[in-house]
């Protein structure tokens, strides 16, 4: 039996500009596999953020599905849901999007703190955490106190201290230099394979795509190619293409 930690199934999003309605994504469906890495790439306006924000339960479709480890979480309550994102999801934002009046540390903590966990139990996991990720002599600095570079990090020790099942990435290097992106993308990956989560990563980097095993590319809110980028070998996983 296929393991699909992520089923996507007719996937519609319209919004209502004006008198018009705009349709973003056009029955949109695949699937992937637990345990690997997916990039979604295609030019601007093509539906990538939107599709990201839909399948980590942001966003609700206009119609379709989406089944997270056999849950469609597209019909489900808003409580429920947050205890799915809190539990199983976890998101890395392009503008970092750390709490401005929490240091390094705390921003850490945030995701698992919600659910209960005894306060030393938290504080040990996120220095662990920051320390992988580089930043054991920056516990104590706020947000403004550093670099993109940094706030990024610490937005990678967020993503993982709960150690969810799927990580969803929305063009995480995009507001880096190289040599900084480069760092967050290894960092990514090394943290990743560690934990053994599922990666999905919506970018503009043909680099940072290429490191995953697959490509999905998204052109006018339909899937056009889905692809490993680097080799002819089949395909792990299935997918709709639409025609």
């Amino acid at each position: 039996m296929d393991n699909f930690i992520l089923e996507v199934n007719q996937l519609r999003k319209t919004f209502i500009s004006g008198s018009k309605e705009l349709t973003v994504l056009k029955h949109i469906s695949f699937n992937i596999k637990s345990g690997t890495s997916c990039a979604i790439v295609g030019p601007s306006g093509s539906g990538k953020t939107t599709l990201l924000g839909l399948c980590a339960g942001l966003d609700q479709p206009s119609s379709g599905s989406v089944i997270l480890k056999g849950q469609n979480i597209s019909t489900m309550e808003e409580s429920d849901l947050s205890e799915v994102r809190n539990r199983q999801i976890g998101f890395v934002f392009q503008s970092f999007q750390l709490i401005s009046t929490l240091t390094a540390l705390e921003n850490v903590m945030v995701p698992i703190e919600l659910r209960g966990t005894p306060y030393r139990e938290v504080e040990e996991k996120a220095i662990n955490l920051l320390n992988e990720v580089g930043l054991g002599d920056r516990l104590d600095h706020y947000p403004n106190q550093l670099s993109g570079g940094e706030q990024q990090r610490v937005g990678l020790a967020r993503a993982f201290i709960h150690q969810p099942d799927i990580l969803f990435a929305d063009e995480p290097t995009g507001n880096l230099d190289g040599e900084t992106g480069a760092q967050i993308e290894q960092l990514l990956f090394d943290l990743n394979e560690k934990q053994g989560t599922t990666l999905v990563i919506v970018t503009h980097d043909k680099t940072l795509a290429e490191k995953c095993e697959r490509t999905i590319e998204l052109k006018n809110g339909q899937i056009l190619a889905d692809s490993l980028p680097s080799n002819g070998t089949p395909n792990p996983v299935e997918a709709t293409v639409a025609e």
